[in-house]
């Protein structure tokens, strides 16, 4: 697929978001796309030409000039157009029978400027609005769409974030309103092995119509068709939009699970987390080499004990359920850097502080960007003891853990703090139970490499039934989609 890694280095590959795509996928595509030799096909991101090469009567828009010569080479016969597809699909005339390609995956942090601007400005006159997160493809395909003749058709390769990213639920709820039929193939198996994100499948036709449902199919492997799959799922866009807040993600589970989990949802007795806490992340330093001190540091320079908060600097530090006044002894014997240096926002401050804040090291941190914009550039804002951390970037299972030693904690976990400390006790044993854990599979998100993230609104969705009701639920049902889960996100396998 296009995508963009989260590296500050770029290579110019990786600023286009481009990665081409296989033969297989290619001559699929065009021919879920193509019903008659003569229909007029679009690649908005044509790239090297792939998509347009074996169908005569295309046309391309491609912004960078080596690939537009490449495609121009492959596809003599086609309309190559150089330059910004949003530019040119603003001003351009043309409609088109059918669309295919692979639109780029740029995500937001490098979707910016004027180019992010023609794109969401397009999209809002054809109403779907975007948010600021929104990463480059799903509004190339709200302008693909958009170019299309009435009847039109459009295949395209789409990043498994349509599975349950917010940004991309305006694409399909514009899909729904301007198609017949949308159809979501999931695919398991990488159809990019060298990419850490996932791909699926997007069909769509009958443009100008309209749908009460979107098709859902999921395969463990991508075999080449002539037709979109014939086998599907009918997910009605009520429920889509009601029970799974707009994600397809949870049709991955079996529907006896899906039907079950809205079940406990549902119930009066059950609560989400964050009715019951606050989940939030931890403080940012804004430079964790001079503000952690390790033990032996912070005595050599005299810093008062009052001064030092020992911290969780990262979720690797964490036991498995508790975290006990022994741990940081033996954080402490290790000599690690376990102290956050906490200074209030006052200029009276101990002499050896000082001499410390007057150091080389002291006039590096205070250039630091989260540093120089607050006010002592010193006082870390924003530190709390919570009653619980929370892991959210997982393997095998999101970890909440109790923190029985007072310690506070770095944005590399999150923070939970209840608001009835009565409940601490019945959160720390609902939460290894199948079913909240399924509900954290549910609620987070897949990562690369295998990885479960959670969000802290996403952690404030986890359900948590009543005990009574836990005892009553068939434990192996829940078992079960949680392994489905983590397959399709590689744990165990990346």
């Amino acid at each position: 697929m296009r995508s963009v890694t989260r590296s500050s280095r770029l290579t110019p590959q990786k600023e286009a978001g481009a990665y081409y795509t296989p033969d297989p996928v290619v001559g699929s595509l065009v021919s879920w796309a193509l019903r008659d030799d003569e229909d007029r096909l679009l690649d908005p991101s044509c790239g090297d030409g792939r998509f347009i090469r074996g169908h005569r009567n295309s046309v391309g828009i491609e912004q960078d000039p080596q690939a537009a010569m490449k495609a121009m080479s492959v596809a003599p016969w086609a309309l190559i157009h150089e330059g910004d597809f949003f530019a040119w699909a603003s001003a351009t005339e043309e409609r088109f029978d059918c669309a295919a390609g692979n639109p780029p995956f740029i995500r937001y942090q490098t979707f910016k400027g004027e180019v992010r601007a023609r794109a969401l400005n397009l999209c809002a006159k054809l109403g779907a609005q975007f948010s600021g997160l929104a990463s480059s493809w799903a509004p190339f395909l709200v302008a693909t769409a958009s170019l299309l003749r009435r009847g039109g058709r459009m295949s395209f390769v789409v990043p498994a974030e349509i599975g349950h990213a917010p940004y991309a639920s305006p694409l399909l709820e514009y899909l729904v309103e301007h198609f017949e039929i949308v159809h979501v193939v999931a695919v398991r198996d990488k159809l990019f092995p060298d990419l850490s994100e996932d791909c699926w499948l997007l069909h769509a036709e009958g443009y100008g119509g309209s749908t009460k449902t979107i098709r859902f199919t999921s395969v463990d492997k991508f075999n080449r068709s002539k037709r979109p799959p014939r086998e599907f799922a009918c997910v009605s866009i009520y429920e889509w939009r009601g029970d799974w807040k707009r994600r397809l993600r949870p049709y991955l589970m079996p529907q006896q699970a899906r039907e079950l989990y809205q079940l406990v949802a549902g119930d009066a007795g059950s609560q989400r987390l964050g009715e019951l806490a606050t989940v939030g992340i931890g403080y940012v330093s804004g430079a964790n080499d001079f503000f952690h001190l390790r033990p032996s540091l912070a005595a050599e320079l005299g810093i008062p004990s009052n001064l030092l908060q020992p911290t969780v600097r990262n979720g690797r530090a964490l036991p498995e359920k508790n975290l006990t006044p022994s741990v940081v002894k033996k954080w402490i014997k290790d000599d690690d850097p376990i102290y956050l240096l906490r200074l209030p926002k006052t200029e009276n401050l101990p002499r050896s502080v000082i001499r410390y804040i007057e150091t080389d090291d002291a006039k590096l941190a205070c250039e630091a960007y989260k540093c120089r914009v607050r006010t002592p550039w010193y006082s870390v804002p924003d530190v709390q003891i919570p009653d619980f951390f929370l892991t959210y970037m997982s393997g095998r299972a999101a970890g909440l853990v109790r923190n029985s030693a007072s310690c506070t904690c770095t944005n590399s976990v999150h923070s939970v703090r209840l608001r009835d400390k009565r409940m601490i006790s019945q959160l720390y044993d609902l939460w290894d139970t199948p079913f909240v854990q399924l509900s954290c599979e549910l609620e987070g998100h897949p990562l690369g490499g295998g990885m479960l993230k959670l969000e802290p609104r996403e952690a404030s969705q986890i359900v948590l039934p009543s005990p009574m009701l836990l005892a009553e639920l068939p434990g192996n049902a829940f078992e079960d989609a949680i392994v489905r889960m983590q397959s399709w996100r590689h744990y165990g396998t990346a």
